[in-house]
């Protein structure tokens, strides 16, 4: 660390040197004509470009200085030369800003004699001191763990990562976009919800002083953006921060986000073609038309048609277990032991046949996609929102995008019958007190919007987070996620590690 405090100590002096220069260390304002990226492609010979940045590098070669000035979408390279600028502000600048210090100038852009666009610098403003040094070693950190808390630093000196975080952006974008050509609304539903419901997962629980009462942060927005439904939304959709309290993997976050749409007088069928539509939509406008994704040594080719495989028949095929023979969950249970599975669960004595089936599929099954698949015809026990098909009531009109052994997309025709809706919540209810921490609470205030009428309803939610981690080939859904929760260390002086 004493190495850090004299680097810092002699950067806090630039800045009272600065101050005897009468410049102010916090200017208020710089105004820019482009951006590093825009101003990077401008032709030669373009006057009063106004810029700004951080400086990233910088090198003095007597009456001429060049320095790397970046953001988070470009870079651009500045020529500095004592002659033009004057003799003053050259010592000045050369006196006073360090590496990660913020800059602005105005200059003309020319091409230097290796071909590299480059701003002539006519006027310079200093913007923002960088107090501690940069991590010059950053990029080759192993600890994976301070990339995250250090999200700043790791798109400061990583391409790769401003790579994958604009990319993200550009994903939540196209949604955006596709949807709303379909005629979708975007709307907001509350955080913290009076019941944990709209999907079998444990919740996190609050309490509210106000109201001196415990309140959850939802699950899933789903049974609210349902009541709009009612209220008159056709198609509508939520891009939405949701919270489960269960366990940290690298495809699994505890907060998380999901986007879900709802279309009144659409089936789960319209919805998967519609849902491949935008998948299609959005890989080919990320990846200029093309179809085939990367992953490792496995190519997926999102074109053509997708595979569709209902859950009986795929569970049948991998373990050899007919889910529709054992109609308990003491049956279904024995049968896997039987089978000599062993499933990951904590609880797996008191899990309901639906979350049992869940856990056999997770564990036998779906690790073994790896091309876009619907998997299709869940159990209902699976499935307490869904609509049960009419020809087999047992079965839920129901569909996954499963790709690269990770749900993708979920969703169904909606049961949109108050009567038997209620009716399952209250199966679920049951399952929840009997030991089931993750089965779903009923929520009154939802079957009573129900009961004013809902028309046809279908739904689905994608997993923006996991979906974005496949497509960047990342190994852990962290990699695209700004900054994801870890636990509070007590020492933030991290800095003798970076530099190892």
């Amino acid at each position: 660390m004493g190495e850090i405090n004299e680097l810092r100590r002699v950067r806090e002096e630039k800045v009272e040197k600065l101050k005897e220069y009468g410049v102010n260390v916090h200017p208020e304002r710089f105004e820019v004509t482009h951006s590093l990226k825009d101003a990077r492609n401008l032709e030669e010979g373009v006057q009063n470009v106004r810029v700004a940045g951080r400086v990233m590098s910088k090198r003095k070669m007597g009456k001429i200085s060049f320095m790397d000035l970046r953001d988070i979408e470009g870079r651009i390279q500045l020529c500095i030369k004592k002659d033009e600028i004057g003799e003053e502000l050259y010592k000045q600048i050369h006196e006073t800003v360090d590496v990660g210090d913020f800059i602005g100038v105005e200059g003309e852009t020319f091409l230097t004699q290796t071909g590299e666009k480059t701003i002539r610098v006519k006027k310079y403003e200093f913007l923002g001191k960088s107090l501690r040094p940069l991590p010059e070693k950053f990029h080759g950190i192993t600890n994976q763990e301070m990339l995250y808390r250090e999200r700043h630093l790791d798109l400061i000196m990583n391409e790769e990562t401003k790579k994958r975080f604009l990319l993200r952006s550009k994903f939540i974008k196209l949604m955006r976009e596709f949807l709303g050509n379909k005629g979708f609304i975007e709307v907001e539903t509350p955080i913290l919800q009076n019941t944990a419901s709209g999907a079998t997962a444990r919740p996190f629980i609050t309490h509210h002083n106000t109201y001196d009462t415990d309140v959850y942060l939802r699950i899933s927005p789903e049974l609210t953006l349902k009541k709009l439904i009612v209220g008159g939304f056709t198609n509508v959709f939520e891009i939405a921060r949701d919270f489960r309290n269960e366990g940290i993997s690298v495809n699994h976050l505890q907060d998380f986000t999901m986007i879900e749409g709802y279309s009144a007088y659409y089936n789960y069928e319209d919805n998967m073609k519609l849902l491949q539509e935008m998948v299609v939509y959005l890989i080919s406008n990320l990846f200029d038309g093309n179809l085939k994704v990367q992953i490792g040594d496995t190519e997926i080719d999102f074109g053509g048609e997708w595979d569709i495989v209902s859950f009986r028949d795929l569970l049948l095929k991998d373990c050899g277990i007919d889910i529709d023979k054992f109609p308990t969950a003491e049956e279904l249970l024995a049968e896997i032991k039987r089978n000599n599975i062993v499933l990951e669960a904590e609880n797996i004595e008191s899990l309901g046949r639906g979350n049992l089936i869940d856990q056999l599929y997770k564990k036998v099954s779906r690790p073994k996609i790896i091309k876009p698949t619907y998997l299709i015809k869940h159990p209902i026990d699976l499935s307490p929102l869904a609509r049960s098909n009419d020809e087999n009531p047992s079965l839920t009109d129901r569909f996954q995008l499963i790709v690269n052994g990770q749900e993708i997309i979920n969703g169904y025709s909606e049961l949109v019958d108050s009567v038997e809706q209620e009716k399952r919540l209250i199966e679920q209810n049951k399952l929840k007190e009997n030991g089931d921490e993750e089965a779903m609470s009923i929520d009154h205030e939802y079957i009573k919007a129900m009961e004013y009428g809902m028309p046809p309803i279908s739904g689905w939610g994608l997993g923006i987070d996991r979906f974005l981690q496949f497509l960047t080939n990342s190994y852990n859904i962290r990699d695209v996620v700004l900054y994801p929760l870890l636990k509070r260390r007590d020492n933030v002086e991290i800095d003798d590690e970076i530099e190892e």
